[in-house]
Formats: C-alpha cells, sequence, structure tokens
C-alpha cells in the first residue's frame, strides 16, 4: 500500500511537472503581443477580449497600445508594429493596405463584422419624418435652414468625425465633392468622438435637428433612431480610391459610399510565429446585432471594455467556445 501511494503521488508530481512546462513552453512561444485599440467603442471591446483570451486562454503577454485607423494600419505597414489590429476598417485606407498585403507586411486573417460596416451621414428620424423629400446629399444642399450651425443660423451644419478616422477623411472629402460650402453649410470638427457622440446626443435628446457622420454597427444608432442619407451615386471604386479616401487630394468627385469590409488584420511576423493563437482569431467574429446588444450594454452600465469582456464571456460562452478549443475555454473560464 505504502509502494502504490508512493507511485501515486509520483505519478502526479510528473503529471503536474509536465503540465507546468507545457503551459510554460505555451506563453514563451506565444511571447509578447501588441494590439492596438481603435478609439472607438466596439475595437475597444474587441481589443479587449483578444487579450483577455491570448493571456488566459494562450499564456501570452499581450498588451493593449492606443491606436486609429490611419496610424495603426500605416505603422503595421511601415514598422510592423502593432502585431494585431482587431477591427480593421481596410476600405478607408486602400493604397496603403494594398501596399501591405503586395509587400507582405499584413494579412487579413478574419473578418471582424462578417455583416461588414456602414457608414455615412445621419439625420434623426424624426427630421426624415417631417421633411421626406430629404433623402440624398443634393437633397440636403438644398436646405442648409433646417439643419443650423449653432454658432452661425445664417449657415447649415454638418458634423464631423474625430481627426484619425478615415470615415473623416471621406466625409471632409464628400463636403468638398457635392461643393457643400457653396450651397451654405459649415463643416464642424467635433474633435474627437465623445465631441461627436455629445452632439448626436444633445439634438437627440432636444429633438433637435442635426446631420452628422456616424457609422453602424454602434451602441448610439441603437440608442436613437437615425436615418442614413444616399449620396445619391453609385459607387465608383477606383474614384474612391484615388481621391475620396486621400485627405490632400484636390478634387474629389461625386460617388457613393460603399460598405466597408472590417478585417482582422496581422503583421506577416505575427502571422509566422503566432502558433495556436492564430487559430482563434481566424475563428473570432460576431454579426452587428450581437454587437449593438454587447455596446449597448457598454453604453448603459458605462462599462470599459475590459467589463465588457467578462460580460461577453459569462453571457455569450455558446459563441466564444467555438472559437477556441476546449482546453483553452477552459483556462479562459477558470480565469474568469
Amino acid at each position: 500500500m505504502k509502494t502504490l501511494f508512493t507511485s501515486t503521488i509520483l505519478a502526479a508530481g510528473l503529471l503536474a511537472g509536465s503540465g507546468l512546462l507545457a503551459t510554460t513552453a505555451q506563453a514563451a512561444e506565444c511571447g509578447d503581443i501588441t494590439i492596438s485599440n481603435m478609439n472607438w467603442q466596439s475595437a475597444e471591446l474587441l481589443s479587449s477580449l483578444d487579450k483577455f483570451i491570448l493571456n488566459n486562454g494562450y499564456g501570452c503577454n499581450a498588451e493593449i497600445i492606443a491606436g486609429d485607423t490611419v496610424p495603426t494600419i500605416t505603422s503595421m505597414v511601415e514598422k510592423g508594429q502593432p502585431d494585431i489590429a482587431p477591427e480593421g476598417w481596410v476600405d478607408l485606407l486602400p493604397d496603403i493596405v494594398k501596399t501591405g498585403f503586395d509587400e507582405g507586411k499584413i494579412v487579413a486573417v478574419s473578418q471582424s463584422l462578417p455583416d461588414g460596416g456602414v457608414q455615412g451621414w445621419w439625420i434623426p428620424k424624426y427630421m426624415a419624418d417631417k421633411h421626406p423629400d430629404i433623402k440624398t446629399f443634393e437633397d440636403l444642399k438644398k436646405h442648409p435652414e433646417l439643419f443650423p450651425d449653432p454658432e452661425n443660423p445664417s449657415k447649415g451644419a454638418i458634423y464631423n468625425g474625430a481627426p484619425g478616422w478615415g470615415g473623416t477623411v471621406v466625409t471632409s472629402q464628400f463636403f468638398k465633392a457635392f461643393d457643400f460650402e457653396g450651397a451654405g453649410f459649415n463643416l464642424i470638427d467635433t474633435g474627437s468622438a465623445a465631441g461627436l457622440d455629445g452632439a448626436i446626443s444633445k439634438a437627440y435628446e432636444r429633438q433637435e435637428p442635426i446631420v452628422a457622420f456616424y457609422w453602424a454597427p454602434t451602441a448610439l444608432l441603437g440608442k436613437y433612431d437615425m436615418v442614413m442619407l444616399n449620396t445619391g451615386y453609385d459607387v465608383d471604386e477606383a474614384e474612391w480610391k484615388r481621391c475620396n479616401t486621400v485627405l490632400d487630394c484636390p478634387d474629389p468627385k461625386k460617388n457613393g459610399w460603399p460598405k466597408d469590409r472590417v478585417d482582422t488584420l496581422v503583421t506577416k511576423k505575427f502571422q509566422e510565429n503566432a502558433g495556436p493563437t492564430l487559430d482563434y482569431l481566424k475563428n473570432r467574429s460576431w454579426s452587428n446585432d450581437t454587437l449593438n446588444v454587447l455596446l449597448a450594454w457598454m453604453t448603459d452600465n458605462q462599462a470599459t471594455g475590459d467589463e465588457a469582456t467578462v460580460y461577453f464571456l459569462k453571457n455569450y460562452e455558446d459563441m466564444w467556445t467555438k472559437w477556441v478549443p476546449e482546453d483553452v475555454a477552459t483556462k479562459v473560464k477558470a480565469a474568469l
């Protein structure tokens, strides 16, 4: 009996030791990872989720760094950092992304949002109902008086996004292409994501008119009933790439606004050394409907990306456990 007991303890110790060695080896193989956190809600949640799963499920040493569409993707192509851009709106930087793909600097490993991202100019539904003739950019141009600039009521106002956003560039170029300045409009620089959200929220709560750039999926468009205006033109991809997405292009043309492809981008170096973590990134994606619910929860609870990550992992287990092997899922659950 004593011999059997001793043998059992020894075997257990060896198993525990081998497990520790495996875990240590996995962490060493995974290594240090940088993940870009773009400065909007859905990207914050996704970067926090990736960090939690990579660190706790795969033994990585992942950290989040501040980023945005233009500087992050440009840096990945030119400098090889950060390693991962979880929510890359690639159509907003067609030339830089193409260069990155062609030169083997970056790789799209999955579609973060299989439904695609929708961007455009939006007006409140109460304004659309009151003025059903305003459906396109050309319709809007005729009525600057319906959307007055608070600082200069003799002019109309169109609220732009934050500096660094690809959609901010497109809005600026469309403002020029459709000659909204000549039609009596000002383009308002909101300065930040918070500034843009605040302008829309303030107008909606007061039932006041506003025209603003925004995108879906987002909690704000789930909370406020907004109607997107049509540019009135089909998408000319060549023109879109040549000028509509290039801020210093002097002669943008009228164009449609395509639905954006939203990918998880990684550097080539990371892809080559990622090991099993790459399988997770390939599998990880969610629908706009799912994301809208999560973003609304974040907004209602004033939750951070880290807090929303815990909420998601606890309440959407049937979804995320399909993204990872069973042993990784067990570790993630234990970390919760």
